[in-house]
Parts: C-alpha cells; structure tokens; sequence
C-alpha cells in the first residue's frame, strides 16, 4: 500500500459501464479521439507527458456507470479549454499493480480482469493507469494501474 498526494487532471471523458463489454468500446474510441485529435498537446501546464486514464465517479462499483477520464497530471485547473474536464484526485491509500505485455493486445485488460476478481477492500473514490515512457514496449510495456483502498 502507498499513499498518493492529490493531484490535477485535464482530459477529455465520458460515462461508461463494464456492462456487455461497453467500457472496452467506450474507452476504445476515447483513446482514438485523445490521439487522432491531438488533444495531448492542448492540455495547458501540464507536469509531464505520462497519460492518465482516471476511472471515478463509480455509481457504486465496477459492475455499475463509472467515468473515464484521459488526460495528463497538470499544474492547477486555471485554464479547462472548450471540449475537456479537469478534476482533482484527492490524496489518499493506493494498492499498485502493474500490468506487462503489449497494451493494444490486452495486457491492461487482462490485469483489470485479475482485480475486478480479487478481493481488495477497494474505495472506488478514483483509479487509474499512467502510460509513461515504459508503456510503449510492444512486448514488455509496463503499465501502473493503481486502486483506491480503504
């Protein structure tokens, strides 16, 4: 378990469930729009160029509505342009995993599987994955997927 300091995020987002695998589609074309585009370099002031994709505002856990959002850590929610959210993730207990393999193929997927499965104290205040400089391997991408705790 680690503590995680509050921090911003901007981002475009939108209400999904894991329902009849709606998420897997509904986060599928977010990931197209936030690279086709390019709403990467639109994100003001952020702190690095690691994209986050927070999972939050869960109606009660992941078998209920939740919101996704991708974006990228950012100073402070001044300046939201037209068409994106910002939020802030209060601090709070993290449990880490980290998902290995290629992220197009599934490999994030399947550690999701191994956690909607496990029996973590989870607090679903807001999760969420950083696709750093690591995550692009196409064999060995690492992704941090990190779960609210109680």
């Amino acid at each position: 378990m680690e503590t995680i300091q509050s921090f911003h995020i901007i981002g475009i987002s939108i209400r999904t469930t894991n329902e009849n695998g709606q998420s897997a589609t509904d986060i599928g074309a977010l990931w197209q729009r936030f690279m086709g585009e390019g709403i990467l370099a639109n994100i003001p002031s952020k702190t690095d160029e690691a994209i986050i994709c927070v999972y939050t505002d869960y109606e009660k856990d992941h078998t209920a509505p939740y919101t996704t959002i991708l974006g990228c850590k950012v100073e402070n929610l001044n300046q939201i342009p037209d068409g994106m959210v910002g939020k802030t993730i209060d601090s709070g207990a993290y449990e880490q995993f980290t998902a290995v393999g290629n992220a197009q193929e599934g490999a994030v997927y399947n550690q999701w599987v191994k956690i909607w499965n496990s029996d973590l104290d989870r607090a679903y205040t807001a999760d969420f994955e950083v696709y750093g400089a690591e995550s692009v391997d196409p064999v060995n991408g690492k992704v941090p997927i990190f779960i609210a705790i109680n």
